[in-house]
């Protein structure tokens, strides 16, 4: 599994398939579908589009690349945003799917996309957004394949839109909460000994001892553990986390240290509650900062319990921050 945003124009993406936001008709469109015909090569693209002839909307069709860094060009049909009541919803969700399966079936390994509808079609850009999640999400756990979100203008940046806005709240309130309690020894409501496990030491142990406990568990062991008592299987577990199975593999193993942002990941992936995380955290030598955007958006996920790594790592690109996908 792997998804991942990028800034970037969309011809200039190396892909095995580039995706087309086209014209249910034989014409050419505006925006990515103006901007594809003249990298591809404006005669021969509109040639191949021709013999296509029309497309419903929400399907999809392939047609060769020609001039672009690819192998195909994918013109997937999405819809106008007439505020609901014309299954919109349902034909771009069909857009989605219908292009990732026409990919797969072409065998490709990698396809970039445009945030399809939300340009000139009008479609609510938070609505967009969660709808191309849920079919990256949904086909990521059956298929392996790359999928590039590509955004290039700068009003397109900030894809999370709502989403992104009410993170922003949660990470100003979180912060000043967390100054108040630096300062002022005022305790926050999540440090409350109801709400976290403190860490004691019994002095009258050994120092052998104490470190024996501290080595006994190591973070694979832990991972395995966690793994078991959720109940899922290996494989939904680095799909959802959108971590490779191969250095999944190596994680279960003890064979690499993993980074903090895959942690971070596992989390997500495992549907951990906050207590959980940290202590997974705490496995891995980190924890939780108060001052780390990222930290504190992952957190924000968890405590609404929406695990979407793919979700969480829009909202970082919209602040900036990496992704835990890296």
């Amino acid at each position: 599994m792997s998804f991942r945003i990028i800034r970037n124009d969309i011809t200039k993406v190396k892909a095995d398939a580039i995706v087309n936001t086209a014209s249910p008709h034989v014409r050419i469109g505006s925006g990515v579908d103006t901007a594809i015909y003249n990298a591809a090569g404006r005669d021969e693209l509109f040639a191949a589009r021709e013999k296509i002839g029309e497309i419903e909307r929400g399907d999809a069709v392939i047609s060769p690349a020609f001039n672009l860094d690819a192998k195909y060009i994918i013109h997937a049909v999405g819809t106008w945003w007439n505020g609901g009541p014309e299954s919109e919803i349902e034909l771009l969700k069909n857009c989605y799917d219908n292009t990732l399966l026409l990919a797969y079936k072409y065998g490709c390994e990698s396809i970039a996309f445009p945030l399809l509808s939300t340009g000139n079609y009008g479609f609510p850009r938070k609505l967009g957004m969660e709808i191309a999640v849920d079919a990256f999400t949904r086909f990521l756990e059956e298929h392996e394949m790359e999928i590039i979100l590509v955004v290039f203008e700068e009003d397109t940046l900030k894809i999370s839109g709502e989403l992104g806005e009410a993170v922003q709240s949660f990470i100003d309130n979180d912060y000043v909460e967390a100054r108040n309690e630096d300062e002022y020894g005022l305790e926050r409501e999540a440090d409350t000994p109801n709400a976290r496990k403190s860490i004691k030491v019994d002095l009258n142990n050994s120092l052998d001892n104490v470190i024996q406990d501290i080595y006994k568990e190591t973070f694979a062991s832990r991972l395995r553990e966690l793994i078991a008592k959720k109940g899922l299987k290996n494989s939904e577990v680095y799909a959802a986390a959108n971590i490779r199975k191969q250095y999944f593999s190596k994680l279960l193993n003890d064979q690499v240290k993993p980074s903090k942002e895959k942690v971070l990941a596992l989390a997500v992936g495992l549907k951990l509650n906050i207590n959980e995380a940290e202590e997974l955290l705490q496995f891995a030598g980190y924890a939780f900062s108060p001052i780390s955007q990222t930290d504190q958006v992952v957190k924000y996920f968890i405590e609404h319990e929406d695990y979407n790594v793919l979700k969480i790592d829009i909202v970082l690109f919209d602040y900036g921050l990496d992704p835990l996908s890296n």
